[in-house]
Formats: C-alpha cells, sequence, structure tokens
C-alpha cells in the first residue's frame, strides 16, 4: 500500500483497508529443479542403523522403566515383610514379659509359702515345738571313728 496518497488526497477515507481480504492462492512450489538421488545400499544401510539406534535407545529406556518399577515393588515388598516380622518380633517380646512376670509372682509366691515365720507358725500349729538342750543326745566316738547302728551294724569314717 501506498500510504503517500492519503496525504495528498482528501479527507475521504480508504475503505479498502477495511475490506476483508481476498483468499490469495498458495504459490505452487515447482519441483522440478528437484535432482531425487536413487536410494543406493549405504543409505539404506545408514537409515536402519538410525532406526536400529532409535529402537536401541527406546528398548533401553523401557528396560530401565522396568527395572526401575522392579526395584520399587521390591522395596515396597521388602518394608512390608519387616513390617510383619517386626510385629512378630514384639509379640514374643510381649509373651516374654508376660511369663517374666508370671515367673517373678510363682517365685515370691513360693517364697512366702516357704518363708521361716511360715514354716513355724504350721510347725506350731501341728503342735511341734523347738528342742531344749535336754533333748539333744551325744555319741561319743572313740579313736577309731567307729559307730554302731541300732542293727548292730559297726560303721567307720572310713566308709568301710
Amino acid at each position: 500500500m501506498d500510504n503517500i496518497k492519503y496525504y495528498n488526497d482528501s479527507l475521504a477515507y480508504d475503505f479498502e483497508m477495511f475490506m476483508p481480504k481476498a483468499n490469495v492462492a498458495p504459490k505452487v512450489r515447482n519441483d522440478d529443479n528437484i535432482v531425487k538421488l536413487p536410494k543406493t545400499e549405504a543409505n539404506i544401510r545408514k537409515r536402519r542403523k538410525a532406526a536400529a539406534r532409535h529402537l536401541t535407545g527406546s528398548a533401553f529406556a523401557v528396560l530401565t522403566s522396568v527395572m526401575i518399577l522392579a526395584a520399587l515393588c521390591g522395596n515396597i515388598f521388602l518394608r512390608l515383610r519387616i513390617n510383619e516380622v517386626n510385629s512378630e518380633i514384639n509379640k514374643v517380646k510381649s509373651e516374654i514379659d508376660a511369663a517374666k512376670s508370671e515367673s517373678t509372682s510363682l517365685s515370691v509366691e513360693l517364697e512366702r509359702e516357704i518363708s521361716f515365720s511360715n514354716i513355724e507358725l504350721e510347725a506350731t500349729e501341728l503342735g511341734m515345738k523347738k528342742m531344749d538342750k535336754n533333748q539333744v543326745k551325744y555319741i561319743r566316738v572313740n579313736e577309731k571313728n567307729t559307730a554302731v547302728t541300732k542293727d548292730g551294724k559297726t560303721l567307720t569314717s572310713n566308709g568301710d
């Protein structure tokens, strides 16, 4: 567009600026000047190698993703197994603590039952009493350290 005509003309407006523009047909490329080379065996090999590299890269990416996913799943499985084993360990520890507590209570009860004051009390209830000095009978042993039993057997200190 030439804007100079707006300065030289009258005050009239150019409505062509506001009109919708006509569709201009795209220029047709003339491909006649492009020379297509025949595909050679070397070009085919290059393309195959490039495709193989692309597939190899894709396969590597997929394999890496699978390995990472397997590692994550294995990690989750091992954590679950560790939690199960820890809960079993805690259960056994609580059973051990309960058994120790029961053992302590039983030993306290046993000590209470066999205490000397209880034995003495039971003995007095049964009519027993402490032995006096006059009830003790001493046996004198001669120099041979022999003794005669009620049966008439003679015992020596040598064990004969």
